[in-house]
């Protein structure tokens, strides 16, 4: 089973999520790595930047409101 990088990035306002998102995939050739966001701007920023990157992003809803994206190349 892979092992699943993880970006906490609840609680802070963009541009930081996207940055944390950004520092955690350069470099990496495939993932997956799971980003927590607490806002529907966090996360449409941070699914934008990584397709940009070429990653596939999947939207998980959680029971808290928050969302999980889980980043795959």
């Amino acid at each position: 089973m892979k092992e699943i990088k993880l970006v906490d990035a609840r609680g802070l306002s963009c541009p930081e999520p996207v940055l944390m998102t950004q520092n955690a995939i350069k470099g990496l050739a495939r993932g997956p790595v799971a980003v927590l966001v607490d806002t529907v701007t966090s996360r449409n920023n941070v699914s934008r930047i990584a397709e940009r990157f070429g990653w596939r992003v999947r939207v998980e809803d959680q029971p808290d409101g928050s969302y999980r994206l889980v980043l795959d190349k």
